[in-house]
């Protein structure tokens, strides 16, 4: 009986004591691979080298056009064969013409297609944002339902034990039949919230290989240590998130909306052309010609088409960068949300590991050695012991939930 109780007193402090397992797979290790390897982050990049290609093409010109035909052919072919009849005057054409864009127009379609690789570079970056969230919370609540593991294996280790003390007393009538049976159905559900928590992890490793782009059976481990950063939480921080890649790329595509709008302001300039034209005559000199041409934008049926697009695009832009504002004002609020409730969050975690487990802990103690002096009663021993399970995994809960919410701090402000 002395044996007994003095082996459930150590296993009270198991979880202190108990040595660190090496890992697989840190976070950082995962993030890495995961930001290298996801499917859509790779589209970006073949989206990014595609607009790239195509800017390369922005600067050329359309290829030259050669034409030839007959012109002036008499119906009378016998006509053909007099040279000196001015009324010959059949011949076969070539030409060669060639249009010279404007420079400025070249110009400014290639900043505009080079703003939209800046723009899938942004989206890029708050793709793997997002991806970064979704991780860390995977690996963290696999971390915390590990841990949960721990305490249940140990808690369970020490119902056994109860229940084995209090079969022996029973026979001496120091201990009650119905107390037993509630304690071996205490252990059967310890029992199933093991395989729930099974199951909790199973769910987290796929989720974990899905992002890794493996397969989803493909078993590793985690840290061991994860402990939350301590971020400074000050209410005020919420500045920085105009910086952050969906409000830049918003950004961006004002500033693209913008260049797109130059095109159009700018398409009302002449381009030129050159066209050279050679006549192989039958019945007279050989004759040829070159001429200039340029186009007449400006006219009112072809200005118009220039000037509505341009008006068209300027609203745009007005109402984009609304949109921006709006993304910026909800930014801030759900920063400063997440910070608020990582204050209340902090608070209450302290609370459970400085006060309100320690007090559990001595609650058990003192329990176990007044049932050790038989002036204790094995009920009330089995509800210490009960309440302390529950209030380490709330604790547990607690630690999840700031950690969860560390990791979407870290992606309001897009911290990698």
């Amino acid at each position: 009986m002395k044996n007994i109780l003095s082996i459930i007193s150590l296993l009270l402090c198991f979880h202190q004591t108990q040595a660190q397992d090496t890992t697989d797979i840190s976070l950082e290790k995962l993030l890495q691979q995961v930001e290298n390897n996801y499917p859509s982050i790779i589209q970006y990049q073949y989206n990014i080298q595609s607009i790239q290609a195509k800017a390369d093409g922005a600067m050329a010109w359309m290829p030259p056009t050669f034409s030839t035909g007959v012109m002036r052919w008499p119906y009378n072919f016998s006509m053909l064969s007099e040279q000196n009849n001015p009324m010959n005057q059949a011949g076969i054409a070539f030409s060669l013409e060639q249009m010279i864009p404007n420079t400025s127009k070249l110009n400014a379609k290639k900043s505009y297609i080079n703003s939209l690789a800046e723009i899938e570079k942004s989206k890029s970056e708050w793709t793997k944002n997002e991806l970064r969230r979704e991780a860390k919370i995977l690996y963290y609540s696999r971390f915390v339902t590990e841990k949960k593991q721990l305490i249940l294996k140990e808690s369970e280790e020490i119902l056994k034990l109860l229940i084995t003390t209090s079969e022996e007393k029973f026979s001496s009538n120091q201990s009650q039949l119905q107390t037993i049976y509630k304690a071996k159905a205490r252990l059967a559900e310890l029992n199933n919230m093991l395989l729930m928590f099974d199951q909790m992890i199973a769910e987290s490793n796929i989720g974990l290989n899905i992002l890794m782009v493996r397969d989803v059976n493909t078993a590793f481990q985690i840290d061991t240590l994860v402990n939350p950063k301590n971020y400074l939480l000050n209410l005020s921080d919420t500045g920085s998130v105009s910086n952050r890649s969906d409000i830049t790329a918003m950004s961006k595509y004002i500033q693209s909306m913008q260049l797109e709008q130059n095109v159009m302001k700018i398409g009302n300039r002449p381009d030129f052309g050159v066209r050279a034209e050679h006549m192989q005559m039958f019945g007279m000199p050989n004759q040829w010609s070159v001429m200039g041409m340029m186009t007449i934008p400006i006219v009112p049926w072809s200005s118009k088409m220039y000037n509505s697009e341009t008006k068209s695009i300027g609203f745009q832009i007005q109402a984009m960068q609304q949109e921006k504002q709006t993304m910026e004002l909800m930014a801030k609020r759900m920063l400063s949300e997440k910070l608020t409730m990582l204050n209340y969050e902090n608070a209450q975690y302290q609370s459970y590991i400085k006060n309100i487990i320690p007090a559990y802990e001595n609650n058990l103690q003192a329990n176990l050695l007044a049932y050790k002096q038989n002036t204790g009663d094995f009920f009330v021993l089995l509800d210490a012991w009960e309440m302390l399970l529950m209030k380490k995994m709330e604790a547990y809960d607690k630690l999840f939930n700031i950690l969860r919410l560390e990791a979407e701090y870290e992606y309001e402000k897009e911290i990698r």
